[in-house]
């Protein structure tokens, strides 16, 4: 009788396991389940504080020039992402955004400095997100090799003679460390990483341990086998901390101080483990993704200095 009842105890706990491992994918990978109210309130930043400035600048964002445009990815998912060009395109920023937001709101508040300094702008909807297609968010692993394709398309449009700086934030963050240990063209001259992880699989054990007081196994390693089934990846196959040791190119890493969700120790690992040319921001007070706003000056004074000797 004690066997049975072990026996159904076991059963009862793999099968509430399984259930709680595809309750956290779905909630996390699926875009038919990831929801980006579910995102901001996990991140905790408040951002009604910024909605003035933010409609403000988006007002004058959409009077400039731009359009809709579309890239195949390999495997053949439809890409999208809205191209602001400016008279003279040889000074392009491609901009990637956070989970479960899109190009054209991540980079409003930006949108002010990249314009004003005469930068065309490519904002990139990541796949599974925005207008791009895609079932699977890519956290970065598979969003690499989608901004090499973006990177080709600036390349064509803008000529040989374009200089390319590529700006993520969180998990565009992620993805653009990521592509720094790949082989970039000669016309990408730098990148800035704002809030990114290391991995998925790193940023959602943190999640599961300070936000919902769960350890990571065996949900993290189950979770991880059904990823690289269907989306074609696994959780840490490819690591933004590995990948800056091949980075050729300067990177500037930015960071919030009080961020909870992407732990600020994050950007002090990239940082350390960067092999190239790097600068470091660590923004006061600052919460996930906040740190524009939280200090528009120094935010953009490192801009300046960063991209004053390779973006001229």
């Amino acid at each position: 009788m004690k066997k049975r009842i072990l026996g159904v105890g076991l059963f009862l706990l793999a099968a509430a396991e399984a259930g709680g491992t595809a309750y956290f994918y779905r909630r996390t990978m699926k875009r038919s389940k990831v929801k980006v109210e579910r995102t901001m309130k996990m991140a905790g930043t408040d951002w009604n504080q910024y909605i003035p400035l933010m409609e403000k600048r988006k007002a004058a964002m959409l009077e400039s020039r731009h359009e809709d445009i579309f890239e195949k990815a390999d495997g053949g998912l439809l890409l999208h992402a809205t191209w602001f060009p400016q008279n003279d395109k040889k000074k392009v920023v491609i901009c990637f955004h956070g989970y479960t937001s899109q190009g054209m709101s991540d980079f409003i508040g930006l949108s002010d400095y990249y314009m004003r300094n005469g930068y065309s702008m490519l904002l990139v909807d990541e796949r599974a997100h925005g207008e791009s297609e895609g079932e699977y968010v890519g956290f970065g692993c598979k969003d690499r090799y989608d901004g090499m394709k973006w990177i080709d398309w600036v390349i064509r449009i803008c000529g040989e003679d374009c200089r390319i700086l590529l700006h993520g934030i969180s998990m565009g963050g992620a993805t653009v460390s990521m592509m720094s240990g790949l082989s970039l063209p000669g016309q990408v001259k730098g990148i800035i990483s704002d809030c990114a992880f290391t991995s998925a699989k790193h940023v959602f054990t943190h999640v599961l341990h300070t936000m919902y007081h769960l350890p990571a196994f065996p949900m993290i390693p189950a979770a991880d086998l059904i990823n690289k089934k269907r989306a074609g990846y696994g959780l840490d196959e490819c690591n933004a901390a590995r990948e800056v040791r091949k980075a050729k190119v300067p990177i500037l890493f930015i960071h919030g101080e009080k961020d909870t969700f992407v732990p600020c120790r994050m950007c002090y690992e990239l940082y350390e483990n960067c092999a190239s040319r790097k600068m470091r921001l660590i923004v006061k007070g600052a919460a996930h993704a906040e740190s524009y706003y939280k200090d528009t000056k120094a935010y953009e004074k490192a801009m300046d200095l960063f991209t004053g000797g390779i973006m001229k």
